[in-house]
């Protein structure tokens, strides 16, 4: 999927709620991310056409908060509680993600594979 900043982005989404897991000081995730902004989107190996500087997940702990709620590797962020993740550095991302007073982070994703099933079944009504 290619972006071009300043234009509406056409996405198939899905909304994720992630109940962090608290461990004495520090509310757990359990997944990691990638890319941003200020990254070289030619190392993001979720990057189609490696100019895309989004947010993706790059790992998810199994069996941990993330894996629970259905998040996926190669999922790209959106949105983070609303706020918008299309164009944020690395660091703000993160930030956004591990705030301490918020127990769920509520996500807008999308993923290859959504785009896909709406793509296949666009093309699978019958025609009246």
């Amino acid at each position: 999927m290619s972006f071009v900043p300043g234009q509406p982005v056409t996405a198939v989404v899905e909304r994720i709620e992630i109940q962090k897991l608290r461990q004495g000081e520090n509310l757990i995730l359990g997944f990691s991310i990638g890319g941003g902004i200020d990254q070289d989107p030619g190392q993001n190996p979720f990057s189609e056409d490696k100019s895309d500087k989004g947010i993706y997940v790059t790992r998810i702990s199994p069996k941990g908060p993330a894996d629970l709620a259905g998040l996926k590797i190669g999922d790209k962020i959106m949105q983070v509680n609303g706020w918008d993740m299309t164009m944020v550095t690395h660091d703000q991302a993160h930030k956004k993600l591990t705030k301490k007073k918020e127990d769920v982070v509520r996500l807008l994703v999308t993923r290859k594979s959504l785009e896909e099933a709406v793509k296949q079944s666009k093309g699978s009504y019958p025609k009246h």
